[in-house]
């Protein structure tokens, strides 16, 4: 019995090596691209380099000043990408790298700019793809003090001004852009919870946080995110599009969920989590306006 069921694990085995053999690279549609991807503040180090700014991650961790230190091996990384047969590189460009006070009036960055374009160039010669993440999080330090950032509406017009930007330094090559990424992750965690930056939440939510209102400051800090991004869209479609001819939009996360049972009540539930950690955001992009259940 033990050989028996021995030469049966055994066979088990060598049908997964032989399925495992014949799933590949080409077991995927032609045009399927193959990435990897990071965002500034978890990779590139150079925190206070190359006349960046203080961003609220600089300001709310302060871990990862150095990170991998990419801004100082970003070729040798990309290489590394080329090595592992990637097909495209997703990164960040870093808000106060750009506009080192967050706004137009605090003038723009050379040093900053001329970093991307590097980093772009290599990307390319390399055989991968960029694809560009506008704002992944890590908002200017300067415009959280001078009006709470995207707790105010004045942050749609800096943000679609280091938008703009973007678009215009680094646009003749970079054909997919990202405005935002996870917008949830921002508002939940960043003004919910108080666990990423700028770290507020309500009092009765932990004591560590910088005061804020847990109830509330998640959806108006959405609101403004959806309205930075539509406005961005919009720049991008009338100025840039049908010269450039790239694409925009948006990354929306969402857990996936089913029914602990086939009872009606599972399947509302299962919508009601559907609708708050996709539909909060990808129903106003799709209708312009927001769409609640109400079960």
């Amino acid at each position: 019995m033990a050989r028996r069921a021995l030469s049966a694990l055994l066979l088990a085995a060598l049908a997964c090596d032989v399925a495992y053999a014949k799933f590949g690279r080409y077991s995927f549609p032609e045009g399927f691209i193959f990435g990897t991807g990071s965002a500034s503040y978890q990779y590139e180090g150079a925190y206070k380099e190359g006349g960046k700014g203080p961003s609220v991650w600089d300001i709310f961790s302060h871990i990862p000043d150095v990170a991998v230190d990419f801004y100082h091996r970003y070729k040798e990384d990309v290489k590394l990408l080329k090595d592992m047969n990637m097909d495209a590189f997703r990164f960040s460009i870093a808000w106060t790298r750009i506009l080192p006070t967050g706004s137009l009036s605090g003038g723009i960055n050379k040093e900053g700019v001329a970093f991307y374009n590097s980093l772009i160039n290599e990307v390319i010669a390399n055989g991968l793809k960029p694809f560009v993440t506008i704002f992944h999080w890590d908002t200017p330090q300067a415009l959280e003090s001078k009006y709470q950032s995207f707790l105010s509406e004045n942050i749609i017009q800096d943000y679609v001004d280091f938008a703009e930007v973007c678009f215009r330094e680094f646009g003749d090559r970079v054909k997919f852009w990202t405005t935002v990424n996870e917008p949830l992750s921002v508002a939940s965690q960043g003004y919910g919870t108080g666990v990423f930056a700028p770290g507020r939440c309500s009092p009765f939510i932990s004591a560590s946080c910088t005061p804020g209102d847990s109830g509330r400051e998640p959806y108006v800090v959405t609101h403004h995110i959806l309205l930075a991004h539509d406005a961005a869209v919009a720049l991008y479609r009338a100025r840039y599009q049908a010269a450039q001819r790239g694409q925009v939009g948006i990354t929306l996360p969402s857990h996936w969920f089913v029914p602990n049972t086939d009872t009606a009540a599972d399947r509302r539930a299962v919508q009601r989590c559907l609708d708050y950690m996709y539909g909060w955001y990808q129903g106003p992009l799709v209708h312009g306006e927001y769409h609640y259940r109400i079960h």
